[in-house]
């Protein structure tokens, strides 16, 4: 029989194979031709506050986990979410959150969509550009700045192991990730991109999560994210920009009705990339995703443009609407 001395004495040590499960969202807006992220400002034990994804715990009163993040999204940021998917499950043995008393943490995050960018509600919530975090992966203006100081890192990364087989594998990881080494760059491997740069140790997250970053170095790196919260966005751009391929995803970022210079600057947003304006006009043609509609814009800052909306019954017409992206032609 245990004392009530020997229960004060004794600290509760979770089992080994405890977790705390938390929810992390991803809430995705166009506004203006750019991408933003909704960010709320989390507290780091090294690095004070830092950028971070709304997020909070699974607790028994979430009948659901897509419930239990709705609730955790309004409460931090008064968004209410309309299109969700659950994006994947962050769960490496050595991961751990915030407030979880040293249980292992397992993360389920979401990816949401919404047309317009609502007011971000509590002070430390804000909307922020998505290359604030990954700068290498807008090509929309040419090549990145940063690409050639990171390639040159990576470079010399691969470079530095005296094992020719370890060699290898790190320039092919190259070559499929950045299009270094004779590869070809795709826009949709960002998370592996993100993930390499971290086991380069380019970034701050790499040493501990601590998200610090000298101010000289976020050009190049991007902005740090509290936890793996970065990693998280990695894997939201991706997804994102794979699924506009091949489903209607992006209209969720529309309002009712919108130019089609309007859908073409989303879709550029999206997937980091500049689109040959008249390619784009017959892909969206061909493959009936929109409608004109009566309306046309004011024409107050140039010429009057029509008015179109999106086409819902292509989602009954064939199994994969969406653009097959070709990007104009990418400087080397």
């Amino acid at each position: 029989m245990t004392t009530a001395e020997e229960t004060e004495r004794t600290p509760e040590v979770a089992p080994a194979n405890s977790s705390a499960v938390g929810l992390v969202a991803v809430i995705v807006a166009a506004t203006d031709g750019e991408p933003r992220a909704l960010t709320v400002q989390l507290s780091g034990q090294a690095s004070g506050r830092s950028d971070g994804l709304p997020a909070g715990p699974l607790v028994p009163e979430h009948p659901t986990l897509e419930r239990g993040l709705r609730a955790w999204v309004e409460r931090q940021t008064h968004q209410r979410l309309g299109y969700v998917e659950q994006l994947y499950t962050f769960g490496d043995r050595d991961r751990q959150g915030e407030d979880t008393g040293g249980l292992h943490s397992l993360s389920v995050a979401y990816l949401a969509l919404v047309r317009e960018m609502r007011p971000a509600g509590l002070a430390e919530a804000s909307w922020r550009n998505w290359y604030r975090y990954l700068p290498w992966e807008d090509w929309r203006a040419g090549r990145p700045e940063s690409l050639p100081v990171i390639e040159g890192k990576l470079l010399a990364w691969a470079e530095g192991v005296g094992d020719p087989k370890l060699r290898r594998r790190r320039e092919d990881r190259l070559g499929l990730t950045f299009g270094l080494c004779g590869g070809a760059w795709n826009e949709e491997r960002v998370l592996e991109r993100y993930e390499l740069l971290f086991e380069a140790g380019l970034i701050p997250e790499a040493q501990g999560q601590s998200g610090i970053a000298h101010e000289h170095d976020i050009p190049v790196t991007g902005q740090p994210m509290a936890l793996d919260h970065r990693r998280v966005l990695a894997t939201a751009i991706g997804r994102l920009r794979g699924k506009i391929k091949y489903r209607p995803v992006v209209f969720e970022l529309m309002p009712p009705t919108f130019t089609l210079f309007q859908l073409q600057r989303t879709v550029e947003a999206l997937s980091g990339t500049n689109l040959h304006k008249q390619n784009f006009r017959r892909l969206v043609a061909q493959q009936g995703l929109v409608e004109e509609t009566d309306g046309v814009t004011s024409g107050a800052t140039g010429r009057p443009a029509r008015l179109v909306r999106f086409r819902r019954e292509v989602l009954l017409e064939r199994p994969a609407p969406g653009f097959r992206l070709r990007p104009a032609r990418r400087p080397a």
